[in-house]
């Protein structure tokens, strides 16, 4: 299933969901015009590394829980992310207000990359990707906007068919996939001894942190849906 777009309109230009897309965007773009080993040596120095983070917790360990946040692997690692934000976030921004919303992203990509560093502890694999954050957006979407539809592309047998899945259960379908995903993740590392592929704990951490704070941090007084807000395409 890929989602399309939402049914609920942002009220006003989400200067700062707008602002985080430009700005994952611009670092990958920089880091194309590096080479291969120049990437590399970056994700290490400004990835998450689980057994480094907390092995050695200083101040340049825990900034890394911000720059990883900036950071992608490759072109698909990117456009899923930001496409996810684009769709999601300027509705989360405009019922936080645009500085609680960068705040609240922000953290949310913080404990996401703790919550993957606390149950992969001796992993050495740098953590990149804005996923963790924006998985605290979709948790706060949930809370926010249950009533809200998502327009998905369902492939069948190649042929497009678009169809509306209210996005309390598109959400919760995911969330239910990235905590199997996490749970079998973490089986197998521990059955080999071998940590990396996808960071699903930080999926799970960051999605609890929105479903936790999305009701403390939306504005007195938002009304978060109106009948005329809602449309069909």
């Amino acid at each position: 299933m890929i989602p399309l777009k939402d049914t609920i309109r942002a009220r006003g230009f989400s200067i700062v969901n707008w602002g985080l897309i430009a700005a994952n965007v611009g670092v990958f773009l920089v880091m194309t015009w590096l080479s291969p080993a120049q990437q590399e040596s970056l994700i290490r120095a400004l990835g998450v590394v689980p057994a480094r983070l907390l092995g050695s917790l200083g101040l340049g360990q825990a900034l890394t829980l911000l720059t990883s946040q900036f950071l992608h692997g490759g072109w698909f690692h990117l456009i899923s992310n930001m496409w996810a934000l684009y769709i999601f976030g300027d509705n989360v921004e405009d019922c936080m207000g645009s500085r609680r919303y960068l705040a609240f992203y922000l953290f949310s990509g913080v404990v996401a990359g703790l919550t993957q560093a606390l149950l992969s502890p001796n992993s050495g694999v740098p953590m990149v990707g804005a996923s963790g954050a924006i998985a605290g957006v979709l948790g706060a979407y949930l809370v926010l906007f249950p009533q809200s539809r998502v327009i998905t592309l369902v492939p069948v047998f190649l042929f497009p068919w678009f169809v509306q899945i209210p996005a309390v259960l598109y959400l919760f379908l995911w969330f239910v996939s990235q905590l199997f995903s996490g749970l079998f993740a973490l089986a197998a590392a521990d059955a080999v001894g071998m940590y990396g592929g996808v960071a699903w704990w930080a999926h799970v951490g960051g999605f609890v942190t929105g479903l936790v704070l999305a009701r403390v941090l939306a504005r007195r007084g938002y009304n978060r849906c109106y009948a005329d807000e809602i449309y069909p395409w």
